[in-house]
This record gives C-alpha cells, structure tokens and sequence, in this order.
C-alpha cells in the first residue's frame, strides 16, 4: 500500500490507496489472521446461541451475556480487519490491543489443562501484534 498520507474528514490519519499499489505482505497477513479470528469467533457465537436456545437452564443471563461478547468481539474483529484493509491507521492500536488480550487468556487455558488450544492463541496474538508493528506496515499507514 503506498500512497500519501491524508486526514481523514474527522481527522483521523489513513493511507490514501488505490488498486494498483500493493499492500505489504505483512498487513495482508495481519489482517488475513484477524479475519480468521473473526470467523472462529462467529462459530463459537453461533455454538453458544444455539446452546442458549436448546440447553437446560441453570443461568440464562449469565449464558446470554457470555454469546453477546462473543458476538460483539466478531464484529469488532471483522470490522477492524476491514478498517486495516482500507488503510486506516486509527484501527491499528485496538487490533493489537485485542491481540494482546489472547496472551492471559492463552496462559490461563495453559494453566488449566488446555495447552493445545492456549498455546497457539499466545502465538497468534504475538504474530498478528507483530505483523501489525513491522517496519513495512507502518510505512503503509504513512507513520514512518
């Protein structure tokens, strides 16, 4: 992605684009994981309602808030995937953010017998962190 940098109407910072200029490898990559994190995250949503809708009962508010965090962390995932892919560099710091929250959850799921799932969510945050700080995606988002 090249291009020069602009202010957006409300003043937010993006990369001006266009089709012929490549975006760089890394923040395909980082945007190609996060869309992959939106779509497990859709799934498990998906699971979790239907769980909701044919399960017994013991704590319906507590079932329901859990699926609607879920649902929500797939939309925001989704949308800043799409925000990254267009350039914007406001949507970098809540991505790595969000990121950053898989290292305690991977470490807690470690810790409670579930290495096989808890180990690759630390490794998948690190990367998509890394991806998303490397020297050519900031170059990208016109913050050299």
């Amino acid at each position: 992605m090249g291009g020069t940098v602009s202010r957006h109407r409300h003043g937010y910072r993006h990369a001006v684009t266009s089709d012929s200029v490549a975006r760089p490898a890394t923040l395909r990559w980082a945007v190609g994981l996060l869309t992959g994190e939106a779509v497990a995250l859709g799934a498990v949503t998906v699971y979790l309602a239907y769980q909701d809708l044919t399960g017994t009962a013991t704590d319906l508010v507590s079932a329901l808030i859990v699926t609607g965090f879920a649902g929500g962390g797939t939309v925001l995932l989704g949308l800043l995937a799409r925000a990254l892919w267009q350039g914007r560099a406001g949507a970098r710091a809540p991505a790595i953010v969000l990121q950053l929250m898989l290292l305690p959850v991977g470490y807690y799921m470690i810790t409670g017998g579930l290495g096989w799932l808890g180990g690759p969510l630390i490794v998948l945050g690190l990367a998509v962190c890394v991806l998303l700080v490397s020297p050519p995606t900031t170059k990208a988002f016109g913050l050299d």
